[in-house]
């Protein structure tokens, strides 16, 4: 079933300038043909430019704290593509996948037009979830919100995590324009949680939820919020406040000031799911328990090795903060590649005023890769210590012998560079991602 997979258009290894024709009827058919699956079980929608991942991690726990059953669907995956559908928080089997995929070979004969790679692992998800079954579905946007796969749904909560530039060649040019896109996923009777606080790119999703007749909207600040976020040993310590509860004391085992905010958004769509508040020792006991590879995840000490898969600039500042903050003394060493699109002087520039100081540019393993003579030559224009290689597991062992015992070193920029790194610092096999492993 890999070559069958594969041999469909993957946006992922070659991302158009523009969705031509955007369109969900190739989506709808295909869930038509397969009964349907995606109204089975209630379906917790979530779109945003950055945090998506991490909130739907810490949103899957929480639903999973109150005994429920827990379909999440994620978007890219690190090393496998079993990990984008996951049940109770483990990947799809290799047999259950190529199951699934078997089934949606069978049927693609009879569409009127060949789907993408993305809408046949989404249907993929929907069905699957329904043959669990599960009690509920969590369900993370790939790209935008309007047209996208995923938007065959009607999520009973759906979120935006916040607004920044990313994709600008698909959903832009503006940040409007940006939340136009992602304002699509809001539905008759959505909860609307939204994280973002520009009050223009709010104004989009407040007129999206009159339009579509949604039952309410949360506001960031308003109605939910993180009121105190400091750093603890091996994560955050939060106090959050929600329409329904006041939350103290709560540690969340993952780093960033930002998981915070991602925090507060989970947190309103399980209440806003649920329909009151939960139970504070569950909360306590899920955010303890989240896991989110390949986000700030610590791999080594002594150096200190950091994995962060920041692939554009809003997700490079966050990552540069956090940096700030847990390794004050500065004078990091960054691996970084990135795929076109991305500004490298401007990921560079925010990683630098995290204490990074020297950079190994690598290329990708990727289609849309930006070559590592590129990244090198904006590391230099910003003053930066340079090295260059086109390999990622070369720019890692690089980068290690760059290092002090005391020191720092992050591998960042893109989720492919991430995960050939990981392969290498923590075991990892290295399939490359989108890969299938299994039968």
């Amino acid at each position: 079933m890999v070559a069958w997979l594969d041999a469909h258009s993957d946006y992922e290894q070659a991302m158009p300038t523009r969705l031509r024709a955007p369109t969900l009827d190739r989506i709808v058919e295909l869930c038509r043909l397969l009964g349907d699956p995606e109204r089975s079980y209630p379906v917790l929608h979530l779109t945003g430019t950055n945090g998506k991942g991490s909130t739907a991690r810490i949103l899957t726990e929480l639903l999973l704290s109150k005994g429920l059953s827990v379909g999440t669907y994620t978007s890219p995956n690190l090393t496998r593509v079993n990990e984008r559908l996951a049940r109770n928080g483990d990947p799809i089997p290799d047999d259950e996948l190529a199951e699934v995929l078997r089934s949606l070979a069978l049927l693609e004969p009879v569409l009127e037009a060949r789907p993408s790679r993305f809408e046949l692992l989404t249907a993929a998800a929907l069905r699957w979830f329904a043959d669990s079954p599960v009690d509920v579905a969590v369900m993370e946007v790939g790209l935008g919100g309007r047209w996208d796969a995923t938007n065959v749904v009607r999520g009973d909560v759906v979120a935006v995590t916040n607004v920044s530039y990313d994709h600008v060649e698909v959903l832009g040019p503006t940040l409007r324009d940006i939340a136009l896109e992602k304002s699509g996923i809001v539905k008759p009777d959505s909860l609307v949680v939204v994280g973002e606080t520009d009050p223009e790119l709010v104004g989009v999703f407040v007129d999206a939820a009159d339009s579509a007749g949604a039952r309410g909207v949360w506001h960031r600040e308003q109605d939910f919020s993180c009121v105190s976020n400091q750093m603890a040993v091996g994560g955050r310590l939060l106090e959050l406040h929600t329409p329904g509860a006041r939350y103290e004391d709560l540690f969340l085992a993952l780093h960033g000031a930002h998981q915070g905010d991602n925090a507060a958004v989970a947190l309103a769509m399980a209440e806003g799911f649920f329909g009151g508040p939960l139970d504070e020792e569950l909360v306590s006991s899920a955010f303890t328990a989240v896991r989110v590879p390949g986000r700030f995840e610590v791999v080594g000490r002594a150096p200190l090795v950091v994995l962060d898969g920041a692939h554009n600039v809003a997700g490079a500042r966050a990552l540069g903060a956090t940096l700030a903050e847990l390794h004050p003394s500065g004078a990091a060493v960054a691996v970084v590649g990135m795929l076109h699109g991305r500004d490298p002087s401007a990921m560079l520039d925010a990683l630098r005023a995290g204490g990074v100081t020297a950079v190994v540019a690598c290329t990708a393993p990727s289609p849309r890769a930006v070559p590592a003579t590129e990244i090198a030559e904006a590391g230099r224009a910003l003053g930066m210590q340079v090295l260059s290689t086109d390999s990622a597991v070369d720019a890692v062992t690089l980068a290690r012998s760059q290092v002090a015992e005391d020191g720092l070193l992050v591998v960042t920029g893109s989720l492919y560079v991430v995960a050939e790194a990981r392969s290498v610092l923590v075991g990892s096999p290295p399939s490359p991602p989108g890969s299938l492993v299994g039968p």
